[in-house]
């Protein structure tokens, strides 16, 4: 019996430290696209000035930042989702920026830009480690034995950060043929 109830609470503390992980991961990954959030400002307020006929571009980004300021309580996939638009706005506007060498060599512009991709870096590598630790979570609480310790428990299974859909795969396509 000793064996047992030493047995169930061993169980029972690695499946709240793995749940611990997942959370503290899932940290990680909000930290990072607050950051990335919080340089987006200053980066479009750069960009404006050379790219006039983008304010369809920079209007999505205004109401996203709107939505992930007004997001405090969604869940991963709605994170993710708002992720995976933001990403697609910003790789417009770095596509665009390729035809403006005068913000090219704009300091302003190259000091953001390269903040933001280090951040994008951050974001992967936080997504990447949230992925690998809720998959380590998740396949723990669905083992023998330790799924019946988790069942008991309620312990549930989180859902992974998915930001690729078929649109995000595809080339940023620029038009200077539609000026408005």
């Amino acid at each position: 019996v000793a064996i047992i109830i030493i047995a169930i609470i061993s169980i029972y503390n690695g499946l709240v430290q793995a749940r611990m992980k997942v959370d503290n991961a899932w940290s990680q990954i909000d930290v990072q696209l607050q950051r990335r959030f919080d340089l987006i400002p200053n980066f479009v307020e750069t960009v404006k000035g050379y790219m006039t006929h983008e304010k369809e571009t920079f209007e999505k980004i205004a109401a996203l930042r709107t939505s992930w300021a007004n997001a405090s309580s969604v869940t991963v996939a709605e994170k993710a989702d708002l992720d995976n638009q933001l990403s697609g706005a910003l790789k417009t506007i770095m596509a665009v920026s390729e035809s403006y060498p005068e913000l090219k060599a704009n300091q302003n512009f190259s000091e953001l830009s390269e903040e933001l991709r280090n951040t994008e870096n951050k974001i992967s590598f936080s997504r990447q480690f949230y992925n690998d630790t809720v998959t380590m979570y998740n396949t723990k609480i669905q083992v023998f034995p330790s799924n019946i310790i988790a069942g008991m428990f309620n312990f549930t299974a989180r859902d992974l950060f998915k930001t690729e859909s078929d649109e995000a795969r595809k080339n940023v396509k620029v038009d200077f043929g539609n000026n408005n």
